[in-house]
């Protein structure tokens, strides 16, 4: 199987485990609920919570083998800006994984202070845009100019998605709806347009070859 193949099926085998994850996932306690409503929420939801944990788990592996293959395809240095947010990506996605699985475990004993904890996991949305905007901006780049590399119209994808994801940094300073940390504009607005974005940027790269390292990266038709 070639390396083009493995690209296009990883990129979409990842899209396709992170939204079963995060369908499995529900809708967890936002910035408002109480302490006991989360406690009740992990009680009832352990199951729904591993189940989440463990797609996430094949995601991590997958998603690595997409980017390791699409850092391949792509010039030094945006590759290398790429590569490191994707490990960043997926090392705080572990730990989140690591987080809210534990608190699943043994959800009938957990106190009403679980909402603390929970209120630091959370944070892993507005965190993560420091991440995704690395992932972006080097790639987005490699479409505009006399030396592009990538085409036109993923740039444009790219841009919309690293511009939402600059704005998304408010989250830093939200408290509740639509803007709190770990809420609607993290988990759906913004993952939703990343999520796009990579799926577009893995089935083009998939085109093309492989370039040595420090060799330039060959180009695609801008169209």
């Amino acid at each position: 199987m070639s390396s083009s193949t493995v690209l296009r099926i990883g990129t979409v085998l990842s899209l396709a485990l992170y939204l079963a994850a995060t369908a499995a996932l529900g809708t967890p306690p936002d910035g408002s609920a109480s302490g006991q409503a989360v406690v009740d929420w992990f009680t009832a939801s352990g199951g729904q919570v591993r189940t989440w944990a463990w797609l996430l788990t094949l995601f991590v592996p997958c998603f690595a083998t997409v980017a390791a293959l699409v850092r391949s395809r792509l010039p030094a240095p945006h590759r290398d800006v790429f590569f490191v947010g994707v490990v960043a990506f997926l090392a705080e996605t572990s730990v989140q994984i690591w987080v809210w699985a534990g608190l699943s475990w043994h959800a009938g004993q957990l106190q009403p202070t679980a909402r603390t904890l929970l209120d630091v996991v959370s944070f892993w949305g507005p965190v993560l845009n420091g991440v995704t905007i690395s992932m972006l901006a080097p790639v987005v780049l490699l479409s505009f100019g006399a030396s592009a590399v990538l085409p036109r119209w993923l740039g444009i994808v790219g841009a919309v998605a690293l511009t939402e994801q600059v704005i998304e940094t408010v989250t830093v300073f939200g408290q509740d709806g639509f803007t709190a940390p770990g809420g609607p504009m993290n988990l759906m607005l913004g993952a939703g347009l990343v999520s796009v974005w990579v799926l577009c940027l893995g089935l083009t790269v998939a085109a093309r070859p492989g370039a040595p390292a420090g060799a330039p990266a060959p180009r695609v038709p801008a169209g």
